[in-house]
């Protein structure tokens, strides 16, 4: 299979000096596209020795400090980012055929910053964070139900308190490439890279 990349170019001119005003711009443009979960990123983490592991995550807001995404604090991604705090994340916008990559350091938001958006998710989503054991094995999906229930029965009023075991993370950006397709795959790539306290673009090869 192969597909053409023909909509847009992405010139040194057309972009802001801040990658996360120019990452916002791209970011509306995928969610008044219609592109299917705009949010959705690739979270690539890696062991101390090196091993890589890559999974989809959602992309829970940005700003000036980092991008931010929330998970189970006792998962294999959290363990690999207490003993390597480093990340790389991914994402794909195949409407616009473009690619955003971001790399960096990682540390846990505040608790208050992880209570209000766990108060923000609906009661079910609430729910399952607070259920699963995440990335550890369990004898069957019954097991899942049956805490789901257990915790639902002890909550009546629909207020699942924060688990301790469940936050979020912030990668702190050092790196951001922007991907535009283009024609015959010769595209577009403009790298962000921390210069002091400001950025500089690079053009990279494709």
């Amino acid at each position: 299979m192969r597909r053409e990349y023909t909509r847009e170019a992405l010139a040194e001119a057309d972009v802001d000096a801040d990658p996360v005003v120019q990452f916002g711009r791209w970011f509306e443009q995928a969610e008044k596209a219609g592109q299917l979960e705009p949010t959705a990123m690739t979270l690539a983490t890696a062991t101390p020795d090196g091993r890589p592991s890559a999974r989809m995550v959602l992309l829970r807001g940005f700003d000036g400090r980092g991008f931010c995404f929330y998970t189970n604090y006792e998962s294999r991604k959290a363990a690999e980012l207490a003993a390597n705090p480093r990340a790389a994340l991914v994402l794909w916008w195949g409407e616009l055929e473009r690619q955003v990559r971001i790399e960096g350091r990682v540390e846990r938001t505040t608790r208050a910053e992880s209570e209000a958006y766990f108060a923000s998710r609906p009661p079910g989503s609430q729910l399952s964070a607070a259920a699963s054991p995440q990335s550890r094995v369990i004898d069957d999906r019954a097991f899942l139900e049956r805490r789901v229930a257990e915790l639902a029965t002890a909550a009546p009023d629909g207020k699942v308190p924060l688990p301790e075991f469940w936050g979020g993370y912030r990668l702190a950006h050092e790196v951001v490439e922007f991907w535009q397709g283009r024609p015959n795959r010769l595209h577009d790539r403009l790298r962000y890279r921390r210069a002091g306290d400001a950025w500089k673009i690079e053009r990279l090869a494709p």
